[in-house]
Order: C-alpha cells, then sequence, then structure tokens
C-alpha cells in the first residue's frame, strides 16, 4: 500500500482549518494552531491578565486547555471524531502576564479506537512549564462532520 504523505498532511491542515471554525473555546482564549500534521499539533497562546490566578500567575486551568485544545487537534487530524477519555498534566513552572506559551501534541500509541498523547507546554524561553498526557477513544462521526478526505486530495 503506497501512502501519500502529501495528501495526508493537506488532510490534516484542512481537518484542523475547519475544527479551527467550530472551536469557540480556542477562538475565545486567543488559542492559534500553528502546526498540524497526522497525529501532531502545536497550540500557541499568550497569557492574558484575566488569565492569572491570585497568586498572580497563569491559572492551571488555562494551562490545561491548551494543551488539551493541542491534544484535540493532534487526535483529530484524520477526520475521525475523537474525545478525551482522561488526561492529566503535570504544572512544572509557574508562567506571568505576557508570556507566549506553545503546546506540542504528540501520538504515543493508536489503537483501532484508543489513542494515547503527550503534550509538552514551554515558554517563550522554552522552558517546560507543564507536561499533560490525554488518552483518547475514537467515537462514530467525523470530527469536521461533511470533510470529505477524497475530494481534499484528489488535487495533485
Amino acid at each position: 500500500m503506497v501512502v501519500d504523505a502529501g495528501a495526508s498532511q493537506r488532510f490534516a491542515e484542512s481537518v484542523a482549518v475547519n475544527m479551527y471554525r467550530l472551536d469557540n473555546a480556542a477562538r475565545t482564549w486567543g488559542v492559534e494552531i500553528t502546526e498540524i500534521r497526522p497525529h501532531h499539533a502545536v497550540a500557541r497562546m499568550t497569557v492574558r491578565e484575566d488569565m492569572l490566578n491570585s497568586h498572580g500567575v497563569c491559572h492551571g486551568a488555562m494551562l490545561f486547555a491548551l494543551a488539551d485544545t493541542a491534544f484535540a487537534y493532534a487526535s483529530n487530524s484524520e477526520n475521525c471524531a475523537t474525545l478525551a477519555s482522561s488526561c492529566s498534566i503535570t504544572f512544572t513552572e509557574a508562567v506571568p502576564s505576557g508570556v507566549i506559551l506553545t503546546a506540542r501534541a504528540e501520538k504515543r500509541s493508536r489503537g483501532r479506537r484508543t489513542g494515547v498523547y503527550d503534550v509538552t507546554v514551554t515558554n517563550g524561553e522554552g522552558r517546560v512549564v507543564a507536561l499533560f498526557r490525554g488518552n483518547s477513544y475514537e467515537v462514530p462521526g467525523d470530527s469536521v462532520p461533511g470533510l470529505d478526505k477524497e475530494s481534499q486530495t484528489d488535487n495533485d
């Protein structure tokens, strides 16, 4: 079987663009998807004042949301509706306002319906501020309903 890596890449990009149009949460939080490949995604977010907790640093929920968003785009990159079944996060460094965070999601394992993805969140200096692991479960349907892989890849 010959796999057209270019077609797979273009399809993953199309899935991400169309998912983002439907992703109210990511857009509201200022999360941008800066890189996408099959089972890989990079998301970026700038920590704003309204994202700070009572200690004056980024609320853990916002770090989780950024990592979870990267996980979602990586695990849905082939347009198979995939949800989180469980996730965990370890915070390794406090993050002040104004810092640009980057979350890099990578597939570690993918079976018929389940997957494991690791997400590393770094600050602008490249230091790790959080480590996230997401377990995914594929459900019936498409991540982006109506997006046809064949129509996306025929124009090579």
